[in-house]
């Protein structure tokens, strides 16, 4: 980003040591940075699920950066998870054609159950492998697998917890941090919300505001995609050594198992 410095911006690195985003400010004027986003940003600009999309640029380097409008706000609590904003934004982005038809043009084919049962398997390490809470789980996975078209699938955000929700000061709310998008059942991204934030006697409001029953299927779709990601987080977070995280995930993991019988 030397590129900037030299232009007299000042960069300041944020979200960790990939020195990937910047919190960038010239003239007064601040904008978030970015190097080599998916060109999926500028649809999301447009549908107005990210903050707006200033200009894209290619720098001596080769790579591109982008830049949006610096937001002031933030991140959603776990009690605003439960609410219907957040609903209906799902269901604008799982509704959205312009979304779908942008990932498919860019080579995205749909994540379907079977790939993604195949990639958490591959990718656990003999540890966390071997511990019966994801053995169990592991287990219910292969006998549960969900039999979905492909034409039933949209697009789908992969990691919607509540750090990747900005609300700004001026009251907009984004959904923001689509590096792992996708082309899935929406019900990835519905399970996790339903299962981490919002009590069960409220899924059927919450789920009204969307737009979708509470049917015996899409419950069962949904505790598997969250079984899936309950994995996901477990091996991400051993990768890194950081275990308190790592148990927490495990008890999430056990608690959905135990708890969710009916399904």
């Amino acid at each position: 980003m030397e590129h900037f410095y030299q232009l007299g911006w000042t960069l300041d690195p944020i979200g960790g040591s990939s020195s990937d985003a910047y919190k960038a400010e010239i003239n007064g004027d601040k904008f978030f940075l970015k190097r080599n986003t998916s060109p999926f940003i500028t649809m999301l600009s447009v549908e107005g699920i990210v903050p707006k999309l200033v200009w894209t640029k290619r720098i001596e380097t080769g790579e591109v950066v982008t830049a949006q409008h610096w937001k002031n706000g933030r991140c959603l609590t776990d009690e605003e998870m439960n609410s219907d904003r957040v609903a209906s934004l799902m269901r604008k982005i799982h509704s959205s054609d312009k979304l779908l038809n942008t990932l498919e043009r860019l080579g995205m084919q749909p994540m379907l159950p079977e790939l993604l049962l195949n990639r958490i398997e591959s990718s656990l390490s003999p540890k966390i492998n071997a511990h019966k809470t994801v053995r169990k789980a592991i287990k219910y996975l292969n006998n549960k697998i969900p039999h979905i078209d492909s034409e039933f699938c949209r697009v789908c955000h992969g990691d919607v917890n509540n750090q990747n929700w900005l609300l700004s000061d001026e009251d907009e709310l984004f959904l923001v941090d689509w590096e792992g998008a996708m082309i899935a059942d929406p019900a990835i991204d519905i399970g996790m919300i339903l299962y981490t934030y919002v009590d069960f006697k409220d899924w059927k409001n919450w789920l009204s505001k969307y737009g979708k029953s509470l049917d015996h299927d899409f419950r069962q779709r949904m505790k598997w995609y969250t079984l899936i990601q309950c994995l996901t987080m477990i091996q991400w977070y051993e990768d890194r050594k950081r275990y308190k995280e790592m148990n927490h995930w495990i008890i999430f993991l056990n608690d959905i198992l135990e708890k969710d019988m009916m399904v």
